[in-house]
């Protein structure tokens, strides 16, 4: 066997083994910090139970729509499989009200940060 050979079948282990290494590890850290990200969802549960305690204006359902209204426009075609609250921003006031959203799916996600006007919920991003 020529030394190129050897070199080729060494260089092919190595990135096999990080590979395999990557993906052990990003599985480790899903489920590390699963836990985190679940007290965050609740957290922002909790939040928007109290703004809708104190402001008739937080209703889930409105918000949910307006997200996957915003997505539909501004992804057409993503079957995203999770829509998650992950953020309530109630400030004094309407016009600086934010509510951020995680839809994820597909290996692709997108938070969904809309802003809250006179009519309604509407979209400000997309990141």
């Amino acid at each position: 066997m020529s030394t190129l050979g050897i070199i080729l079948i060494v260089l092919g282990a190595v990135v096999l083994l990080l590979l395999v290494g990557g993906f052990i590890g990003g599985r480790r850290y899903v489920a590390a910090h699963s836990a985190e990200i679940a007290g965050n969802i609740a957290a922002a549960d909790r939040a928007l139970e109290h703004a809708r305690a104190l402001d008739k204006g937080w209703d889930r359902a409105a918000l949910e729509a307006a997200a996957r209204d915003a997505l539909q426009q501004s992804k057409p075609g993503w079957a995203y499989e999770n829509l998650a609250l992950v953020l309530v921003d109630d400030r004094p006031g309407v016009e600086q009200d934010r509510a951020h959203f995680m839809a994820s799916g597909s290996g692709d996600s997108a938070r969904v940060i809309l802003a809250r006007t006179a009519d309604g919920w509407a979209l400000e991003g997309i990141e």
